[in-house]
């Protein structure tokens, strides 16, 4: 089973569709939050990852949106209302079984507090090592990640939508029966390459 990884869309639909366009044939998708920016809602993002059957988590973007500062970006009418409500019943965090692998997905840390930026050489990213799960899934930072410690192989898609560390978006491709995941570099503008892997 091979299963897609997209994070930090940040209401780039083109980056969205550029990242599942890249990672090719896939059986299922998963979006780690923040696939809205800010205060800004994005009807566009929100339809497409719906069409994807995707599995989609709340990150700090949609917290911020659906909490109490966001009343104000919350009353724009252009809202589709459905896509709206769909979002807003996200969870933060999900645990799913998929081909007999468990995965843990989450958008920052599976700790609390949650929030922390956990770069590629935070002293904490062992830490994620303890899950008990076979792959734990995180975005937040926006840079891409495949480390495996013990049996839990740590993965971070980094951003499929605004790249703030050069002009790379990226993406992640688990391969569930071969137990590994590759990261897959792309822009708007590129052919999509792979930058990373990790087996078992």
């Amino acid at each position: 089973m091979i299963v897609g990884v997209v994070s930090d869309i940040h209401c780039n639909v083109e980056g969205l569709r550029a990242a599942v366009a890249a990672m090719g044939r896939i059986d299922h998708l998963i979006c780690l939050g923040d696939c809205i920016y800010d205060f800004r809602f994005s009807n566009e993002v929100v339809a497409q990852l719906r069409e994807y059957k995707a599995d989609v988590i709340m990150g700090n973007h949609e917290e911020g949106f659906f909490g109490p500062n966001g009343v104000r970006a919350r009353q724009a009418a252009w809202i589709d209302r459905d896509h709206f409500d769909w979002l807003s019943s996200r969870p933060r965090r999900l645990e799913l079984d998929l081909h007999g692998r468990s995965i843990l997905v989450v958008h920052s840390t599976p700790w609390e507090p949650r929030g922390d930026y956990i770069y590629p050489k935070h002293a904490k990213l062992p830490q994620f090592g303890e899950a008990d799960a076979d792959f734990v899934l995180y975005g937040h930072t926006h840079m891409p990640v495949v480390r495996r410690f013990g049996r839990v192989l740590v993965v971070n898609p980094g951003t499929a939508g605004d790249p703030r560390f050069g002009p790379m978006m990226s993406c992640a491709v688990l391969d569930l029966e071969a137990n590994d995941a590759r990261i897959i570099e792309y822009t708007l503008d590129t052919q999509a390459t792979e930058a990373e892997s990790s087996g078992t």
